[in-house]
């Protein structure tokens, strides 16, 4: 009777050991399957950012910088501070969309140093002795009157700066603009082409580039995710 209660009790342990492993063998299949279809809809949702449009406004970026280095006023540490801020975050945005492009500003005024490696600008107004005939050519007092020094024409309501893009200057505050073509207090429209949004806004700071819009101006018109609007209409209002 005890043998045979013995075997009736280990055939019932074996049961239930081979059920449990049944069912954890089961459990862990599950749990592979559910963890291998939850990374490939992670994965899914996980859409990639432009890089050539994070680095062209990474660019932008630099380049003021580097302008208001160059060139500094009272404000300029304050735009500076502003402007890194926005900078770090694109870098952000770079390292997640899997940017490696190494991005560097353009310094405008470094293009213009080469000319002045050449010192024997002495000696061509002495090789000229005939200087003095030369005010008798009175076309020299047309040429002022060609008044676009801006790069974008002039009239009101002109499309300006045609081809250029728009992108954040990182400035807080009311909705404006920094230009480095137009002066201060001129009034632009810029509209973004790809959601047909535009704004009008007035160049309060001096920049790199030839409209950038500040924190408040860009949300109005931009895409969302996006810090540079690549088909931009700009127009010079007043």
């Amino acid at each position: 009777m005890k043998r045979y209660r013995r075997n009736q009790m280990s055939g019932r342990t074996r049961k239930l050991m081979i059920g449990g492993i049944a069912l954890a063998i089961v459990g862990g299949g599950f749990a592979i399957s559910t963890g291998v279809s939850n990374a490939g809809t992670t994965t899914a949702q996980a859409p990639r950012e432009d890089c050539g449009g994070l680095d062209q406004a990474l660019r932008q970026n630099l380049q003021f910088i580097a302008g208001q280095r160059t060139a500094p006023d009272a404000q300029s540490a304050a735009r500076i501070a502003n402007r890194q801020a926005v900078v770090d975050l694109i870098n952000q945005r770079r390292v997640v969309a899997g940017c490696t492009a190494n991005v560097a500003a353009e310094v405008p005024g470094a293009a213009a140093k080469p000319p002045a490696a050449n010192p024997p600008a002495a000696n061509p107004p002495a090789a000229n002795p005939p200087a003095a005939t030369k005010p008798a050519q009175p076309p020299a007092a047309t040429k002022p009157a060609q008044p676009p020094a801006n790069t974008g024409g002039g009239g009101a309501g002109e499309v300006v700066c045609k081809g250029s893009t728009v992108t954040l200057s990182g400035e807080a505050g009311t909705p404006f603009a920094s230009s480095g073509t137009f002066p201060i207090g001129t009034t632009l429209k810029v509209t973004n082409l790809d959601n047909n949004k535009s704004i009008t806004v007035k160049v309060a700071t001096p920049s790199g580039s030839c409209v950038l819009l500040n924190n408040a101006a860009f949300e109005q018109v931009r895409e969302p995710g996006k810090f540079l609007i690549r088909r931009a209409v700009i127009e010079r209002v007043g």
